[in-house]
């Protein structure tokens, strides 16, 4: 029997299936819990100096092998009106740093005077990451109330919810002063990406449960009571939320190395796990399970959104189909996960697909965490052009992954509608409507499919032996799209094969990719260019980890007695 290729990436790199996929094994928050729980991570609160009104600083240390690094909370007594989830606000109900080793009074004094006020301050190599935080207003006072007055918070609020706090920024390589990624890319726990941003949350979310018990028990104190201890299966329950905007989106066009890294190890996970020639009866009997308690997930699901309204009801119709199929197929044959993953591909919406297709990786850790350890990259290599490549193999290049831009019709206005440019006040990208705005000149190389048509027409004439220099030497305005055509023809997944300034662009298609790689679930849209999400809802907190709960916390436990 032959094998199994991976999926080509002209299927894989569209953007409605991108802006369709689910965490899985090699997200970078399952990818840390696992390293913390292996490794045997220690961690301890060594300050919480924070008065009745919330405000003041807490440390929350994590021991690895062979480094410390210190979450720095600063607690913010917030007025409502000063409370915004945009990147333009000037103050937050929390401010963190992740300082690496353990920082001394000095440093607790400097860093008052810079995290607490984000982008109007700065920090040193010694900081790891600089991020902020807001409350989950109603949520955050009916914990703090029903803890006070000596009962638990409702379960079903907190379920809607999913977490007391939210990020709205979480800041690493080089922000603000902060340590550059080289400085710490040889570090093994920090080699897979964004496990410095991913420690900085897990971290918050610890001092978010201590944080709010303290306000609960501070209020019981002033009403002359005892105030009720969260319960650790409420305080599991909740995450961390984030709300990520445009800023966010442009990150997937400008890495094209980093992102071919992160889509490559997916796809060389599945066509692993699609090649496997029999399965295991404990690995199936696994796989069961985990459908199960993904579709506990899927059910709690909730979002306001037209857009994942209409996603969230086609993936609860897959997963019913995913149970009938399951009710009938044993996946005791040839191949099993290969013939479940054609039936998927033939049966269900692209959501579906991509959740069958995270979930199949589930059983096999000793297959597929591995491919974690290539998600990382390192451009320089890969920034010089190659001038002596031929016309001809550049337009083959251009042929292969640019096919459907080089059949589009440019000057056809909605094909050109929108354009990416950078806020004048913070510096973080937007997308405006082009016709509409007077945008154009400042507009930013994010479109790279109608950059590459109109390189592919400016080599008509040129030979197929002539090289890349010559070219260049005479139009050296079509370099930027030039070097990427040569990144993609060794990084096939480097490319998003679709129109990023069409009329019909859906930035949260991006985002969701992105976010979906960190390990984020319940996505919920807020229009066609924000989202909230929730992080490490389920997890252990860090006093609470272990090798047998650090693998599947992602999926809710099933009830006793539940299939």
């Amino acid at each position: 029997m032959t094998d199994i290729l991976c999926r080509e990436p002209n299927t894989v790199m569209r953007l409605a299936r991108l802006g369709s996929m689910h965490q899985s094994r090699l997200s970078f928050m399952r990818v840390l819990t696992r390293r913390l729980a292996r490794e045997g991570w220690r961690f301890e609160q060594t300050a919480f100096d924070i008065d009745e009104t919330g405000q003041g600083h807490a440390i929350y240390t994590a021991h690895g092998p062979d480094r410390s690094y210190s979450l720095v909370a600063f607690a913010h007594d917030l007025p409502p009106e000063k409370r915004s989830d945009r990147v333009i606000a000037e103050a937050w109900d929390a401010t963190f740093t992740l300082y690496d080793g353990v920082p001394t009074d000095a440093d607790i004094t400097r860093l008052s005077q810079n995290i607490p006020v984000q982008e109007a301050g700065r920090v040193s190599g010694s900081e790891l990451s600089v991020s902020r935080a807001n409350r989950s207003v109603r949520l955050w006072e009916h914990v703090v109330s029903s803890l006070a007055s000596g009962q638990q918070p409702s379960a079903e609020q907190i379920d809607a919810v999913g977490y007391l706090m939210r990020t709205t920024a979480v800041y690493g390589s080089g922000k603000l002063g902060a340590a550059d990624r080289e400085m710490i890319a040889e570090r093994p726990e920090f080699r897979a990406p964004f496990q410095v941003e991913m420690l900085s949350v897990y971290l918050t979310r610890w001092f978010v449960t201590d944080l709010v018990q303290h306000m609960a028990d501070c209020r019981a104190r002033a009403n002359g009571t005892t105030a009720a201890r969260l319960a650790p299966e409420l305080a599991r329950s909740m995450g961390i939320g984030n709300s990520t905007g445009l800023g966010m989106a442009p990150f997937l066009l400008n890495h094209p190395v980093l992102f071919n890294n992160w889509v490559a190890a997916r796809e060389k996970a599945i066509q692993a796990v699609r090649n496997i020639e029999e399965a295991h009866p404990d690995d199936i009997a696994l796989f069961r399970s985990l459908v199960e308690r993904s579709k506990m997930t899927i059910a709690d699901w909730q979002s306001e959104h037209p857009i994942q309204i209409q996603k969230l009801s086609a993936l609860r119709s897959d997963a019913d189909q995913v149970t009938s199929y399951l009710e009938i197929q044993t996946l005791a044959g040839p191949k099993p996960w290969d013939v479940l993953y054609r039936w998927a591909e033939e049966t269900l919406s692209l959501e579906g697909q991509e959740w069958i297709a995270s979930l199949m990786l589930e059983p096999y850790g000793g297959l597929v965490d591995g491919f974690a350890e290539d998600m990382s990259a390192d451009n320089t290599a890969t920034f010089r052009i190659a001038g002596a490549m031929t016309i001809g193999d550049l337009r083959k290049i251009l042929c292969d992954v640019y096919a459907w831009a080089i059949d589009t019709n440019w000057q056809t206005p909605a094909n050109k509608a929108r354009a990416w440019y950078v806020s004048e006040e913070k510096l973080e990208p937007r997308l405006g409507e082009r016709f509409e705005e007077p945008i154009e000149e400042y507009e930013q190389p994010l479109a790279p499919g109608r950059d590459a048509a109109m390189l592919y027409q400016a080599l008509a004439h040129w030979p197929d032996e002539a090289q890349v220099a010559d070219f260049l030497l005479r139009h050296s305005e079509h370099r930027h799209v030039l070097r990427r055509a040569q990144i993609v023809g060794r990084a096939p997944y480097a490319e998003i094969r679709d129109n990023t300034i069409s009329d019909q662009v859906l930035p949260i298609d991006m985002l969701r990719c992105k976010l979906a790689f960190f390990g984020a679930t319940k996505f919920d849209p807020r229009s066609d260019r924000w989202v909230r999400i929730c992080m490490y809802g389920n997890a252990p907190l860090p006093t609470e980890l272990t090798a047998e709960n650090a693998e599947f916390w992602v999926f809710p436990e099933l009830e006793e007695g539940a299939a």
